[in-house]
């Protein structure tokens, strides 16, 4: 991992956190690499004991300009809670009205779920 080119950006969370690393290093190098997401930078989020990725994801449309998204990347095996969502939203200044949690697998399979803040309608 620390020959990787994504190193030198994730060492300090990386190393704070080496609970959550597996899944920080491999969303990061997902929304990087493969999504091609643009001003990627990493959030610490001390009250989740975890960092965060902030980025703009990138658009089919050309006009449109890229909406800024955060991922929260969590590994298959950990418990998730109610009160450990509203700590990811608190977390964040501004406070998003949605963030994406990352959960990832040992076979490096990532699925993204979009979580809102409060009971939100889905679009028709």
């Amino acid at each position: 991992m620390q020959n990787h080119p994504s190193y030198p950006v994730l060492s300090q969370l990386l190393e704070k956190y080496p609970a959550t690393g597996g899944a920080l290093f491999q969303v990061y190098n997902d929304l990087t690499l493969a999504q091609k997401w643009i001003d990627v930078e990493v959030l610490d989020l001390p009250a989740c004991k975890r960092a965060a990725i902030k980025g703009k994801r990138p658009t089919p449309d050309t006009d449109r300009v890229p909406s800024i998204c955060i991922v929260v990347p969590c590994s298959l095996s950990e418990s998730i809670s109610a009160s450990w969502l509203r700590a990811a939203f608190t977390s964040l200044d501004p406070l998003p009205s949605e963030i994406y949690v990352a959960i990832t697998s040992e076979d490096t399979s990532t699925v993204y779920y979009k979580i809102s803040q409060g009971i939100v309608k889905p679009p028709v």
